[in-house]
């Protein structure tokens, strides 16, 4: 799946629900913003050595995996609401950095 075809998934879906109306760019960076806390929250205590290997627990991994899933489906939704292209904004970012951060 693209992230088009994504982007155009969760827009059916919000709308087979009506919840365009709540769809706002606020609420949506409000529920993303929870989202990552949740994740956050998944790796709190961890050592750095237990969060490499977090995945390697089903029951953490599967709570992740959900954790990271809904901040996807966020940001995709939020981005979609707002009109920007999240790949040319990656890619942008990115080439900003190149020359902010250049290679040794």
């Amino acid at each position: 799946m693209t992230l088009d075809e994504l982007r155009n998934r969760l827009r059916d879906f919000a709308d087979a629900r009506d919840w365009e109306q709540y769809h706002t760019p606020k609420n949506l960076a409000m529920a993303l913003s929870g989202e990552v806390g949740e994740l956050i929250a998944l790796f709190q205590w961890l050592t750095p050595e237990e969060s490499a290997a977090a995945l390697d627990d089903p029951k953490l991994a599967a709570e992740i995996h959900d954790e990271l899933a809904d901040v996807t489906l966020y940001l995709v939704r939020l981005a979609d609401m707002l009109g920007v292209d999240l790949l040319a904004a990656a890619n942008a970012k990115i080439d900003r950095n190149e020359h902010r951060f250049p290679a040794r």
